[in-house]
């Protein structure tokens, strides 16, 4: 009997408003429970940074944010606000480009995108922007760390968020966080079925596995995380690190 591959992404629905402070590790457990595909030990769980960003207090009211010069300059040439301007510098620890009205950084987790990663959509409040997790390698490995003892389940974590891709147009969910698992998978030395050594083969799996669940999520769904059920990935403990790519191999730095 030939055994096919297959596994399945499961969104986690009726999840309550997450507010800053909130236990979203237990809100996550609860969810999954509540509509009958509890977390399982093997699991996936990928988690939209909007909701770590929430549950961890990283909301900023632009009201109180007073705008330097420089953010002044910027946003009156690129017709946005001085204040979120001033958010985007202060996360960054440098300007990439700035062309037809985009702000490209680098963020101070080593992310490079759009805004500093930051965000003003789905949000309770208005005039509130939201913060990237400042560690979140740390918060995947909380959420899971929580959820292992909640579910008494053994499941890796990744922390998701939507960025924009040089070349090609439309955003994709990339990995930002990662727990439990190896955010790679290296196929260099293996031979392919015809014979040839593998030279370059290097798979982002977390990338796309937080792409794969972005289609059961949504944009406007209220679906903020889902469950990968059947991949069958490596566990490790390296975080995100290993997707980002250093400045010496970095052709477009």
């Amino acid at each position: 009997m030939v055994t096919v591959p297959e596994m399945r992404i499961i969104g986690i629905t009726g999840m309550p408003e997450v507010q800053p402070g909130d236990d979203l590790p237990g809100q996550l457990v609860d969810a999954a429970r509540n509509q009958e595909t509890p977390i399982e030990s093997g699991d996936i769980l990928v988690v939209t940074q909007k909701i770590v960003s929430k549950a961890e207090g990283r909301l900023v009211p632009l009201a109180g944010v007073e705008p330097s010069a420089f953010a002044v300059s910027i946003a009156e040439r690129y017709d946005k606000d001085p204040r979120l301007v001033e958010l985007v510098l202060r996360e960054s620890t440098r300007i990439v480009r700035m062309d037809q009205g985009v702000i490209i950084t680098e963020t101070l987790h080593g992310y490079v995108c759009a805004n500093a990663g930051i965000d003003e959509s789905n949000l309770s409040g208005k005039h509130l922007a939201a913060l990237l997790p400042k560690d979140p390698d740390a918060s995947a490995r909380g959420i899971r760390d929580a959820v292992r003892k909640m579910a008494n389940a053994d499941v890796a974590v990744i922390v998701s968020d939507t960025f924009g891709r040089p070349w090609r147009e439309g955003c994709t969910n990339v990995a930002i966080g990662v727990a439990g698992m190896e955010p790679l998978a290296d196929y260099r030395g293996q031979r392919d079925p015809a014979g040839m050594e593998l030279k370059v083969s290097v798979l982002a799996t977390a990338d796309e596995l937080a792409s794969a669940t972005e289609l059961v999520m949504g944009k406007l769904d209220r679906v903020p995380a889902a469950v990968v059920r059947g991949y069958a990935y490596t566990p490790g403990e390296t975080g995100v690190g290993p997707l980002l790519r250093s400045p010496e191999r970095d052709l477009f730095r």
